[in-house]
């Protein structure tokens, strides 16, 4: 692990929090310093963060859960695969099954309340500039956030749960980005939510259905152009 020491986006405090910690390890996943599938050393990343090994493997235990590292018994972590082009494929169909539905049912049953609250995530949408994690880690935030929270106003709980569960939103952002990308979601996620907002359920699934083959598009093209 020593080669990625001069790619480390910042050396956390010494008594530094676990939250810290975990969000270094994850940069340095998201943008492949850690290259994917690549053995990840505890006592190598402790030592070049200058902390215990402590919130070292706490933090691995969290990218575990999200499907960004997995832990293989007597060897330790590693950092799980990209996506193949059949595993993206496979999420963009699922996705497609449940979210146009629940941009749906969320126009269908939009009140001030959460309308406000729908308002509120949009204002938080901004665009990054650059391309490596530190830049559009808000925005994959966001999108989250965002999808996450049409997924609750859908009413369906069994939704929202099988959506989180997915992490889609790091898998498909640790294939690629470009801040032109970035531009475009936080557009189609504004019509999204507009169309909520003024209760148009059926302009609410399209738009919902076509944010999602922009993105599953712009995965295939960039990434998987090569590909037969």
């Amino acid at each position: 692990m020593s080669d990625h020491t001069a790619a480390m986006p910042h050396r956390p405090r010494r008594h530094v929090l676990a939250d810290e910690v975990y969000e270094t390890v994850k940069t340095l996943v998201m943008d492949h310093v850690v290259r994917p599938g690549a053995r990840i050393s505890i006592d190598g990343l402790a030592r070049e963060l200058d902390v215990s090994p402590t919130p070292v493997r706490e933090a691995l235990a969290r990218l575990e859960s999200e499907g960004l590292a997995s832990k293989e018994p007597l060897r330790g972590y590693r950092a799980t695969p990209l996506l193949s082009r059949r595993e993206l494929d496979e999420l963009y169909e699922f996705r497609q099954l449940i979210e146009p539905w629940a941009a749906r049912r969320a126009a269908e049953k939009i009140d001030r309340h959460t309308a406000a609250e729908l308002r509120a995530e949009m204002a938080s949408a901004v665009a990054p500039k650059g391309t490596d994690y530190r830049d559009y880690r808000a925005l994959a935030a966001h999108d989250a956030r965002f999808h996450s929270l049409l997924a609750r106003l859908s009413g369906n709980d069994q939704v929202r749960i099988a959506f989180e569960r997915t992490h889609c939103h790091l898998h498909i952002f640790r294939l690629y980005f470009a801040s032109d990308i970035g531009f475009e979601a936080v557009t189609e996620h504004r019509t999204i939510a507009e169309a909520i907002i003024r209760g148009a359920p059926d302009a609410a699934e399209e738009a919902m259905s076509t944010h999602l083959d922009n993105s599953r598009t712009q995965r295939l093209h960039t990434v998987y152009r090569d590909s037969s």
